[in-house]
């Protein structure tokens, strides 16, 4: 019975260790020659503890001999390996450090890598974010500590032998009480390790909920809502509130880890002294000489530190692979979207863009956000997008960037289904401007140029972007485009809502071969002149394009050469400006309600 329980434990024990092995290859892949090296001292410094303790003897059987010449031999060879020791532990402790700077950039390069490869729609799935945030929480420290502990282990593990051998000589009885003594402490280490890692896991969602209490908090782009609203006051309270609640779970769980630690510790220190007294009895009997009985002293208690360090690393390693799993399950998750071989269409008919009975559906949800979707966009048509928020417009777009793949039918581009199409290649043939567009704190020239990012050192290029754009003033701007945007950096400068939507606009149009312009609510943020500008520049704008507007403003909308109205992510109408207002049906009345504004 007793030997299937040890059997279960080992399998066990074994199953929530798989990590090791993974860890160590991450090491390896950051730095061959530090890990060699490290691998080199560990060995060396597991060998010299064993050498000091026996040089002890020596030195205290020369002195009891009453030999100077031996005594002074012999110390100054002790000093020598200690000095050696200490640099070897130096060197291991330089190396770890180096490696765990190594490696921590090299996982979290992983992890971001990993986020460039994964879809939109695991973006917007709160249990991926709950995985990403269990990945990145310790990824900076956890594979070096791992690495760390393992080496630890097989460092005690040797000097653990040298000294069980030294102390089988004297009594197996000893070895036995070393090992059984040091056990229930480890295995508690083990149980309440465990309990911290399903703890923080449990909490992961609250722990995304306080990062982004402390975010909107602290952050500019809050700043004015949280002050004008007096938002301050109940945000701290609700950040304090569930601050206070992990503090009082980790508290909790601490005390109760130390208690128990303490409590445990005590067997082995019983077992020590109960060791120290039989040899020291022997000693004064004198069946053992005073150097024998400070060699077994020393390796009886250096032994039990051994092998408590041995089952100590195991605990620690048992954590660090609960921890490193959240890791590598991450790096695992399956990317759907595959790159495909296709650089050009085949140019069947005219070109353009055909929607064949498309349908997309939302991971995990019932309802359709598009459905039964089919129409065509000739090639250098442009094309505008109706309908109330929800409508499924934006879905669109992503479809048709291929952000998302359609749950059903298929997208076509110049005679080639999206899917069969390099993403890369198919995205750079696409200029866009999406409606949420992102306000990058880089300098000007950079907010355009990343764009078309193979080209975003051609200040020209940005220039004449800029200017397709309607953002000529801002090269008024103290730098020019080397003036930094924003307010997280030295000498940024804010700029207004519509002189951002400018330089979203000229991002856009930095992609001067892009054969379909995509523009989502590109007007928002714009004055009335401004956005007169854009109407004035549509047909030069899109001209040689193919085009896509979403706009919840007639006077863009009526610009294009169709329109499409949808609803409930169904295509409810399609037609030209005046044609679908002549059919009396959603347009018109949307139109119309639009148009009392003005009256």
């Amino acid at each position: 019975m007793k030997i299937s329980k040890l059997t279960s434990l080992y399998l066990r024990l074994r199953a929530q260790l798989t990590q090791i092995g993974p860890s160590l290859g991450l090491a390896w892949e950051s730095s061959k020659a530090v890990s060699i090296a490290i691998v080199f001292l560990t060995l060396l410094s597991a060998g010299l503890p064993l050498l000091v303790a026996y040089v002890g003897k020596v030195i205290i059987d020369s002195v009891v001999a009453h030999s100077e010449t031996s005594t002074l031999r012999w110390v100054l060879i002790e000093a020598i390996l200690v000095a050696i020791q200490a640099l070897v532990q130096r060197g291991l402790f330089l190396l770890k450090s180096l490696l765990g700077a190594r490696l921590g950039l090299d996982v979290n390069l992983k992890i971001l890598d990993k986020a460039l490869h994964l879809e939109l729609t695991d973006f917007e799935n709160p249990e991926f974010y709950d995985q990403l945030t269990k990945a990145r929480r310790e990824a900076s420290s956890r594979p070096v500590t791992m690495v760390s502990d393992t080496l630890q282990f097989v460092q005690n593990a040797l000097t653990l032998c040298g000294y069980v051998a030294l102390l089988f000589s004297f009594s197996r009885w000893a070895v036995l009480g070393l090992v059984l003594a040091a056990f229930p402490a480890t295995l508690m280490e083990m149980r309440f390790s465990n309990l911290a890692f399903r703890l923080r896991n449990w909490r992961s969602p609250d722990t995304r909920r306080l990062n982004y209490l402390e975010y909107v908090l602290a952050n500019d782009g809050h700043a004015k809502e949280v002050k004008a609203l007096a938002l301050g006051p109940m945000l701290l309270t609700r950040y304090r509130e569930l601050g206070e609640a992990f503090y009082r779970e980790d508290r909790d769980l601490s005390v109760k880890r130390s208690a128990w630690a303490y409590t445990l510790s005590l067997l082995a220190l019983a077992a020590f002294y109960g060791c120290y007294l039989a040899i020291a009895l022997l000693t004064a009997r004198g069946s053992l000489s005073l150097g024998m009985m400070t060699l077994y002293v020393v390796a009886f208690r250096q032994g039990q530190l051994a092998f408590q360090s041995c089952l100590t690393a195991i605990g620690s390693m048992y954590e660090h692979n609960l921890y490193m799993s959240n890791l590598f399950e991450y790096l695992a998750i399956p990317t759907l979207i595959k790159p495909a071989l296709g650089t050009q269409g085949m140019a069947r008919g005219n070109g353009g863009i055909v929607f064949e009975n498309v349908g997309f559906r939302y991971p995990g949800r019932e309802q359709w956000a598009l459905r039964q979707l089919s129409f065509t966009i000739p090639k250098g048509q442009s094309l505008a997008l109706v309908g109330h928020n929800g409508a499924g417009k934006t879905t669109l777009i992503k479809l048709l960037t291929r952000l998302y793949d359609p749950t059903e039918g298929r997208i076509l581009f110049d005679g080639r289904d999206l899917k069969d199409w390099d993403p890369e290649t198919l995205r750079s043939r696409i200029a866009v401007v999406f409606q949420d567009f992102n306000r990058y704190q880089f300098t000007l020239g950079e907010n355009i140029g990343i764009g078309s990012v193979t080209h975003r050192e051609e200040g020209d290029r940005i220039r004449r972007a800029l200017d397709l754009g309607g953002g000529q003033e801002l090269l008024a701007l103290p730098q020019g485009l080397e003036t930094p945007l924003g307010r997280w950096f030295n000498d940024g400068v804010e700029l207004s809502g519509g002189q951002w939507q400018k330089v979203a606009l000229s991002r856009a149009f930095m992609r001067e071969d892009a054969e379909v312009l995509i523009l989502d609510e590109p007007t928002a943020a714009l004055d009335a002149e401004a956005e007169h500008a854009v109407f004035e520049r549509f047909s030069q704008l899109t001209k040689g394009r193919t085009s896509v507007l979403i706009s919840h403003r007639f006077p863009t909308v009526r610009m294009a050469d169709r329109i499409l109205v949808l609803e409930n992510g169904r295509l409810l109408e399609e037609g030209t400006h005046e044609s679908l207002l002549q059919a009396n049906g959603r347009y018109a009345q949307l139109f119309s309600l639009q148009a009392k504004g003005y009256l």
